[in-house]
This record gives C-alpha cells, sequence and structure tokens, in this order.
C-alpha cells in the first residue's frame, strides 16, 4: 500500500511509449511526469521538472494499470460450499496475499463481485495490506437454491449467516431483497451483485434455471440507483440475462449463452458484458485438484464449451466488453491467462480496451483509470515490446508496476 512519502513522489518518466487504449496506438518518445500520485503532464521534451526522480524507459511500453472487473479475493478454495465453515481470519489472510500478487501482475484496480469487505478495502486504504484500488459487492444476493445458496440438498441449516467468509447471501421476497440491499449498501458496497441464474459452482441449481422474480430483481435495482450504485448480475442464458438488463441491471458476469436478439439489449440499454473464460478453462483442468465434486465439473463442462461462441457474439455485435477472471482458490494465479484466451476471438487492441478504459467506464471512474493522461490516477506499468501486436508482451514482461504513484515493482 502506498505510505505518503510514495504518494507525494515526483516521478518522470522519459524515453517512454506510450499506449492509448482508446485509440489502439502506441506513442513513442514521450514523457510521462507524475506528481501527488497523478499524471500531471505527458508529452515530448517540454515536460520536465526540476528534483523529479527520472526513469528512463529506453523505449519500453508505459501503459496504464490494469483493471479486473469479475474477481473473488477471498474465495480461498474452490469449493464454494467450503467458505462458511472457515474461519474468517484464514480467508482474510488469503485475500490479502491475492490481492497483493494481483497488484504485483498489473491489476491496479479489480471489482470484487462477492466475498470482499469494507474491512479489506480499510486495510488497502491504510496501508494495512498491499493491493488495487478495491470496488466491492460485499455479499452476492441470492435467493433460496440460487448461485449464492452453497447449502448442499441435504442441509437444512439457515441459509443466510453473514459473519461467516460466505460469498453469498439468501433474501427472498421484495421486502427481504430491499433489506439485504441496503444492508450491503449501507457496508459501502460500491455495487451490488445480484444471482440472475445458476451456475457452474453452486451445488443445488442448473445453469439454465432462472432466478429471483422480476419485482425481486426490480427492487434491488431501485435500491442500488437510490444509493447512486449500480446492479452487476450472474447470468449465462438469453433469458436469464434479458431479465436482467431490462429490468436495469447494468453488467451481465459471464453471458456464456448470449446471442445475437439479447445482445441487442445491451447497446439499447448501454449494459455492459464481463466474460470470463480463463475461469472455466481453469476449472475444467485443475477443478477437482482445487476441491470441486465431480457434478461441478459437469456443470463447469457445459458452460465452457460456449465461453468462445459467447465472447465472440458480444464482440460481434458491439456491446461493451469489460475483462474479468472470476478465478477461485489456488487457480488464481492464471488471472493473466484471460489476456492470451481472449485473442482467440478478439484482436490484442480490443481485449487491452477491455481491461482498461472499458473497465473504467463500468467502474464509473472513466478519466481517472484506464489512461495516461492529465488528470488519471497515476496507476501505471512499463513492459517490454508492443502488445497491440503481440499480447505476450503484456502477460509475460511487466517491469514496473506504479499504483497511485508508489512504485509497487520495478526490475529495470
Amino acid at each position: 500500500m502506498p505510505t505518503t512519502a510514495d504518494t507525494t513522489r515526483t516521478w518522470l518518466f522519459t524515453n517512454a511509449s506510450v499506449l492509448d487504449p482508446d485509440a489502439g496506438t502506441l506513442h513513442p518518445d514521450r514523457r510521462v511526469l507524475v506528481t501527488d500520485g497523478v499524471i500531471t503532464e505527458v508529452g515530448g521534451s517540454d515536460v520536465s521538472y526540476r528534483g523529479a526522480e527520472t526513469i528512463d524507459l529506453h523505449g519500453r511500453t508505459l501503459m496504464p494499470g490494469l483493471i479486473d472487473a469479475h474477481v473473488h479475493v477471498t474465495a480461498a478454495t474452490a469449493d464454494l460450499s467450503a467458505l462458511p465453515r472457515m474461519a474468517p481470519s484464514y480467508t482474510t489472510l488469503h485475500a490479502a496475499a491475492e490481492l497483493n500478487r494481483m497488484l504485483r501482475r498489473g491489476f491496479t484496480s479489480v471489482r470484487d463481485c462477492g466475498g470482499a469487505d469494507h474491512g479489506l478495502a480499510a486495510g488497502i486504504r491504510a496501508g494495512l495490506i498491499e493491493g488495487p484500488r478495491l470496488h466491492y459487492a460485499g455479499k452476492a444476493l441470492s435467493q433460496t437454491g440460487g448461485h449464492g445458496d452453497v447449502r448442499h440438498p441435504g442441509d437444512d441449516a439457515p441459509g443466510s449467516h453473514y459473519c461467516c467468509p460466505d460469498f453469498g447471501r439468501v433474501c427472498d421476497g421484495i421486502s427481504e431483497c430491499r433489506r439485504a440491499a441496503r444492508d450491503e449498501l449501507r457496508k459501502g458496497a460500491t455495487h451490488l451483485k445480484i444471482m440472475l441464474s445458476g451456475g457452474a459452482t453452486s451445488p443445488t441449481d442448473r445453469i439454465d434455471s432462472t432466478q429471483f422474480s422480476v419485482e425481486e430483481i426490480r427492487a434491488i435495482v431501485e435500491e442500488a440507483r437510490a444509493a447512486n450504485r449500480y446492479a452487476a448480475g450472474h447470468a449465462y442464458t438469453p433469458e436469464a440475462i434479458a431479465r436482467g438488463v431490462t429490468n436495469g441491471v447494468r453488467s451481465i458476469e459471464h453471458g456464456n449463452f448470449i446471442d445475437d436478439a439479447t445482445a441487442a439489449l445491451f447497446r439499447e440499454h448501454d449494459a455492459f458484458i464481463v466474460p470470463t473464460l480463463v475461469t472455466y478453462h481453469a476449472l475444467s483442468k485443475e477443478g477437482a485438484a482445487a476441491g470441486l465434486s465431480d457434478a461441478l465439473q459437469a456443470k463447469v463442462s457445459e458452460v465452457l464449451e460456449a465461453s468462445f461462441r459467447g465472447l465472440e457474439t458480444a464482440h460481434r455485435n458491439g456491446i461493451n466488453i469489460a475483462f474479468g477472471s472470476d478465478l477461485l482458490g489456488s487457480l488464481q494465479d492464471r488471472q493473466l491467462d484471460e489476456f492470451t484466451l481472449r485473442t482467440q476471438v478478439q484482436e490484442p487492441a480490443d481485449v487491452i480496451r477491455s481491461a482498461t478504459v472499458v473497465g473504467a467506464r463500468l467502474l464509473q471512474a472513466d478519466g481517472r483509470l484506464g489512461i495516461v493522461a492529465p488528470g488519471a490516477h497515476a496507476d501505471l506499468l512499463v513492459i517490454d515490446g508492443n502488445p497491440l501486436e503481440d499480447i505476450t508482451a503484456l502477460t509475460d514482461s511487466v517491469h514496473m508496476v506504479l499504483a497511485g504513484g508508489s512504485m509497487i515493482l520495478r526490475s529495470l
């Protein structure tokens, strides 16, 4: 976490090739000045500052820090049904370690979609742990038997233990949904997460189910909007996706089975989709070792087959596509693999845009995140090569990470 001395330090980067993710261009021979944790100037030889620590990048690429819009930092295991039985102290330590690793991979902002809370965010701000800017939903909202209800069929224990380190909480009916939404917002949630369909890692639902009534969905969305926040919705099928988007859900997580007709709704409502290809690929290969049962691995196979097709449909229809990984437990070190998987469908520039400017718009931080421009936070990466031509330049050669002007990683 940046200290006061770090964030007030002045940096001048020279001989930089500055990446503009919005335009998909690389600009050589640039200088970038950072003061008080903010980018203050980007230009040529006229940019200077007496007393700044000058770092010659020798033509390396300087680009915005990455944004992962779908993480679960408290998920210490891929077996989500095991989370409520874990000690909160253990899941907190897991989250602290994972946040640190994410930051050093180059992710300077992350959006947690179920599990992280105000304590972790406060710990980062206070410097108790080192991590990215943390946007969090608190606990995801689920109906009984929905994707956020991790009880097994024979478990008759009550379905909502807020004190346990679970990633979801159960609420049924309009009044309970409003109360749960207001409670997460009271605890500082930057967005609400709502389970709109079955999930691959939940023990009792089906992928093709729809979850929550339309009235319940609207109640949660209304509470989010009343607090000047928004709702993100877990959904796979066209029906579940459409029920979310048409009732005000701003971002759809996964969306593997999206079709052209449903894609048109995103343009109408200016909604976002956050595909998460890497989690299915990781779980299909290493799910058993990570704690996934045979039944859940079968559900993973079902959504894996549709993952590339869903991304292609979203891309072809011009939807706002943000970057997400959704990795769990020991698989979280595969985070950067999402870039190489997506380039099987999209050009590198499109994938980089998803993890920078599009992610910033989703987080309602455009102009402050995802760009190298005056006024933006000094969340920056330095890498070898041109990732617009070869995405492995981004996944294999992160030499420097700045977060809010603080030097996190430097290997030059």
